[in-house]
């Protein structure tokens, strides 16, 4: 099989429909009401490196299903969010999510840069939550 397109071409294209955010304007955000920021890496990579204090962990092929309310996986703690914030490990998965709910209609969300990798280095805060 012949790949055509590529991930990095994939993702630089998704880059360019969708609002990025360095990790120190997602910590900026965070204190606004009604944002949520959420992790769509693995579960493993959760256990193993931690999380973003206050974001909500969403395996990454269940968002769409978890955000869509007519979905009957739709997760509640959608409900009262006016704003959605994606991250991933270096900021591609979350790249190509955001693109996929602007696709949805949504229209208040964004991806941020460089992913946990990148928030580690410069804000460096990260919650290892008891119940993983």
């Amino acid at each position: 099989m012949e790949v055509k397109k590529g991930v990095k071409a994939l993702v630089e294209e998704a880059e360019r429909q969708i609002q990025t955010l360095t990790p120190v304007e997602v910590d900026q955000r965070l204190q606004q009401k009604g944002v949520l920021l959420v992790d769509l890496r693995d579960i493993r990579e959760v256990k193993r490196d931690g999380k973003i204090p206050q974001s909500l962990h969403v395996p990454r092929g269940m968002l769409e299903f978890w955000i869509d309310p007519d979905s009957p996986y739709y997760r509640t703690e959608f409900d009262q969010v006016e704003a959605v914030i994606l991250y991933c490990n270096k900021g591609w998965r979350s790249a190509l999510a955001a693109q996929s709910l602007q696709s949805m209609g949504l229209e208040n969300v964004a991806h941020m840069q460089g992913g946990m990798e990148q928030w580690q280095h410069d804000i460096g805060r990260i919650d290892f939550p008891p119940e993983l």
